[in-house]
């Protein structure tokens, strides 16, 4: 485990067991010629494989199930509907630990606490070592988990330091804690009063709520005032973020209201930080869960309410191994858990409207920013035939002088890392193509060098062309680098400071600038849409869109919603706390039908987009599935999804579309290719779907070649 292949293996119990074992329970078996982890997913007293043929199970890992009965359900459910092998999700469930067939994690945790001898030192001891000072004085309020004193910077060697002088001793710390509110709730206008009376109303049974707040308006208070209700009845918040650089904000503001255990999830945490916050949210000790995609499966003692915050974004769907929304998954675990679901969003999906629209989803609206802050004036700047600076024009430019020097901070959004999209050659048209990709590499300054941000592939910067041994190289289109070079020569007085994947690269790298704009000083931003995902710049007044125009015309059938959520949440950043706030955005197309609703509320762009996918026949409107197959050999990639295609007759009402070389046909020297099902219901495309799946196990293909099913596709096409 986890296992690719889509069938159960039949075993005898392990010698001993007496029929201890019970679903939901890890037992190794003998799996070809290694020793694996395995869930056992059923008991029966016959198995339709002859007696002689059975092996045994050789060890039961777990007395009880590490599974709930509705956990199993989901992981069982996510696996059908999502058409993977449930070998590969049933993992999902379990912790890094568990996985690798160990015990789950005791929830106990070595801490340091000060002696007798220590809680004697007078403040500033010892006084020639100041680290191991700061230490005592830390610990002066009680005692603290090793791995978080750590990192908070106090390392191994301090630690030991006192240690050899008796001043400090290790002891063991539980995670148990009451469960009350810290503070009292934030006052709530009559909007957020009706949608928080209305979730709670729902506790204690199903229901979908579409928390639909325009950027500012308060959502997080409803979510606070909706799990203290939660908390209060004795259940346990999952709350799901679609990014790691969210969850210290927003960890920082329920451990301010809540005197409960708040743990958080995600990928940068270690395995030992994972294992303890996977059992205390299994035994019931952890109130609130924060945390990112994977966390949706996390096993819960009393589940009381499901909120997903920004439900629009891409970050919760996973889009390799195990294809799967984040989002979709928790509403069905809402169904199972019989608990409600909670999605907010400034910028609603398309799905999540239509569903709001036809009655599924209860939706409640914030149309107002809360406290004293207000919505930002948006205007556009046609730059068609203007003389640009870095993508800037002068009118743009005149506007961030100005803003900085009332002494507000600026944020200038180009959703393109790098210095220049690619390295041309002026005599020849040579450009820099990435050996791998169907793709441009991409050319940086810092530290220089040609980047794919495909595959990773990197090289040096050439110093003449390859092909004429031209000198004359030049940079083509604008990247946050190259912009960040102009405005730190043009504002030289001011700090400019770059937001994309190349800066934010350790886990305080947001946190840190959070708490550096937190001071107000005027502050020049430029970065990626890193800078949308819903972060608080209170002091932002000006926020400036370089380039609109590059997801307008999208081969992406989502590419126009995708614009108008990403200007609308970037946008968002203008104007929080009461200094009204400016929005400019350059286009090339002013006249565009999507720009005109720039300046509009979100929604009222929605029914001409939603009319488009109605008369396309896209989601949400039908279903939509891919077969997705790559190969090092092109035609070997098309010829298998040939072969499946022509296996099977596509009933009347679904359509199947290819085989076709995907938007990238070439990615990391590996062909790409694909087969399109459209249909029009689910339990029609399930059934064209697996009858593919059928036919592509048994077809013959080489071990050059991996195939892999996206059911709601939202990789592009």
């Amino acid at each position: 485990m986890p296992s690719p292949l889509r069938r159960a293996f039949d075993y005898l119990p392990p010698e001993g067991c007496h029929g201890a074992a019970k679903p939901g329970a890890r037992v190794t078996v003998p799996f070809g010629k290694r020793s694996v982890t395995a869930v056992i997913l059923s008991i029966r007293s016959e198995s339709p494989v002859a007696p002689a043929k059975l092996k045994a199970a050789t060890a039961l890992l777990d007395e009880q199930p590490l599974y709930t009965e509705k956990q199993r359900a989901l992981l069982d459910w996510a696996a059908d509907y999502y058409q993977h092998p449930l070998g590969e999700v049933l993992p999902l469930g379990l912790s890094p630990r568990e996985r690798r067939g160990q015990p789950e994690r005791a929830l106990t945790e070595t801490g340091i606490r000060l002696t007798a001898r220590g809680q004697g030192l007078p403040d500033g001891a010892p006084h020639r070592a100041p680290k191991q000072a700061a230490l005592v004085s830390r610990l002066k309020l009680g005692p603290l988990p090793v791995t978080e004193l750590k990192a908070e910077g106090f390392s191994s060697a301090v630690i030991k330091a006192l240690k050899d002088h008796a001043l400090v001793e290790d002891c063991e710390l539980t995670t148990e804690g009451a469960w009350q509110t810290r503070s009292p709730p934030l006052p709530a206008n009559p909007e957020q009063q009706a949608a928080i009376d209305k979730i709670v109303a729902s506790a204690g049974a199903f229901s979908v709520h579409l928390l639909y707040g325009v950027t500012g308006s308060g959502k997080t208070e409803v979510y606070l005032q909706s799990v203290a209700d939660c908390l209060n009845r004795g259940r346990q918040a999952l709350v799901l973020l679609p990014e790691i650089a969210l969850t210290p904000q927003t960890l920082a503001r329920f451990e301010a209201r809540f005197e409960a255990p708040v743990i958080a999830l995600h990928s940068g945490m270690g395995d030992a930080e994972r294992d303890r916050a996977w059992t205390s949210a299994r035994r019931g000790r952890a109130a609130v869960i924060l945390g990112t995609r994977s966390s949706v499966f996390v096993p819960l003692l009393s589940p009381g309410l499901i909120i997903v915050d920004e439900e629009h974004d891409a970050a919760y769907v996973q889009q390799d191994g195990f294809r799967y929304s984040a989002r979709d998954v928790a509403i069905k675990r809402a169904q199972l858990e019989q608990c409600p679901v909670v999605l907010g969003s400034a910028t609603p999906s398309l799905e999540s409207w239509h569903n709001a629209e036809l009655g599924r989803f209860q939706r409640h609206s914030l149309t107002q920013r809360a406290g004293a802050g207000t919505l930002p004036t948006l205007r556009q700047i046609d730059i068609s035939g203007l003389e640009l600076s870095a993508g800037l024009s002068p009118e743009l430019l005149h506007k961030i002088e100005a803003a900085l020097g009332r002494r507000h901070q600026v944020l200038v959004f180009l959703n393109r890392r790098g210095f220049a999209n690619a390295l041309l050659c002026h005599d020849c048209g040579w450009s820099s193509d990435c050996a791998d990709c169907d793709a441009h590499m991409t050319l940086h300054k810092t530290p220089p060098g040609l980047h794919c941000h495909h595959c990773g592939r990197r090289s040096a910067l050439p110093r003449q062309c390859p092909r004429c041994q031209s000198r004359r190289l030049v940079g083509t289109g604008v990247g946050t680098q190259q912009t960040e070079t102009f405005l730190a020569e043009r504002f030289a007085d001011f700090p400019v400071i770059r937001v994309d994947s190349d800066t934010m690269t350790g886990r305080q790298a947001m946190p840190d600038l959070i708490e550096q704009l937190a001071g107000g000083e005027p502050v020049l931003m430029i970065g990626t849409q890193m800078l949308s995902k819903g972060h608080h710049f209170p002091h932002v007044t000006l926020v400036a869109v370089v380039d609109a125009d590059a997801l307008l015309f999208s081969p992406d059938f989502r590419g126009e919603e995708r614009l108008l959520q990403l200007l609308t949440q970037v946008g968002g950043r203008a104007g929080r706390d009461g200094t009204p706030g400016e929005v400019l955005i350059q286009t090339r197309h002013p006249d565009h039908p999507l720009m005109q609703h720039l300046d509009q509320p979100y929604h009222t762009a929605l029914p001409a987009l939603l009319n488009h996918r109605i008369q396309a026949g896209l989601p949400p409107h039908g279903a939509l599935g891919v077969i997705r197959c790559d190969s090092q050999d092109r035609q070997e990639g098309l010829g298998f999804l040939s072969q499946i295609r022509n296996s099977i007759a596509a009933p009347r009402g679904a359509q199947i579309i290819g085989p076709l070389s995907a938007a990238m046909a070439r990615r990391k020297n590996r062909y790409r290719s694909q087969l399109v099902i459209s249909a029009g219901s689910r339990s029609m495309l399930a059934k064209v779907m697996t009858d593919l799946i059928t036919a592509a196990e048994a077809a013959r293909h080489s071990h050059r070649l991996s195939w892999s099913v996206d059911i709601d596709p939202y990789e592009s096409l």
